[in-house]
């Protein structure tokens, strides 16, 4: 096994989205990427062209990370063609929308579902990334989590316990695997089909709407801008470990109190 001058990345969950982003924006970069994806393999795979149109070398693999043996798969391959990991970036997620006063409209398997993907998934594939990674000479990790985690709100109560989870997860990683930089970020509300698929067209809209009114820096994120938050982790953040970066333009803030 040759290993490649180039740094290799792990990012789960690429076709689409904030991953396909990050996979694109390493590409241009010159690293190695390998793009994984549980269903929407046809967008991977292009995800992958515009990759290698960028000069980028790119391993597309159908994945769900929730399996364990899955996890095991996705590292062995990537080692297996380029003989190294820098970089392992969790972006892989999944929810169910459900009003949080319903509580009904939650199950248990719901919630083991929602924990498997965005909380055990990415432990997973840490463990089998770790030896890799060691052998890096800027070993990074950064967990995709959400505001959701933060505040409480966002798609459902089982979706915000499992980021919540993720982001209590990311201290103690970091904590115990130095020098393996464990990083997280957190995005507010950010603009693409996956909101919009889930709240439909004119709910996605409204909410957008209030949420650029209503937050201090008055947008809402894109998933070019919370990949270049991701880049920054990997390549520059050589000294930090277990922090988590907001990027919800102020919205964790909360609106102003009226003074009467």
């Amino acid at each position: 096994m040759t290993k490649s001058e180039r740094a290799t990345a792990i990012v789960t969950g690429s076709s689409r989205g904030v991953g396909a982003a990050t996979a694109i924006k390493l590409a241009s970069k010159g690293w190695n990427v390998t793009i994984t994806c549980s269903s929407s393999e046809k967008e991977a795979i292009e995800v992958s062209e515009e990759c290698k149109s960028l000069g980028g070398e790119t391993l597309v693999i159908k994945s769900d990370v929730s399996e364990e043996k899955n996890c095991k798969d996705v590292v062995d391959q990537t080692i297996k063609k380029w003989g190294r990991l820098d970089a392992l970036i969790n972006n892989a997620g999944t929810t169910k929308f459900n009003a949080h006063e319903n509580l009904s409209g939650l199950t248990s398997e719901d919630f083991l579902r929602l924990y498997s993907v965005n909380t055990v998934g990415p432990y997973m594939m840490l463990k089998e990334a770790q030896s890799h990674l060691l052998e890096s000479s800027n070993p990074s990790v950064v967990n995709v989590g959400s505001i959701a985690g933060v505040t409480g709100i966002g798609s459902s109560i089982a979706y915000a316990s499992s980021k919540g989870a993720l982001l209590n997860m990311t201290k103690s990683l970091a904590r115990a695997l130095g020098p393996i930089r464990v990083n997280a970020i957190c995005p507010g509300f950010i603009q693409g089909d996956w909101l919009r698929n889930g709240l439909g067209d004119e709910v996605y809209e409204m909410v957008k709407e209030a949420t650029e009114k209503s937050t201090p820096l008055k947008l809402t994120v894109t998933a070019d801008q919370v990949a270049d938050s991701i880049i920054y982790f990997v390549e520059d953040a050589v000294t930090t470990t277990g922090e988590t970066l907001l990027l919800d333009g102020g919205m964790h803030l909360g609106g102003p109190v009226p003074l009467k």
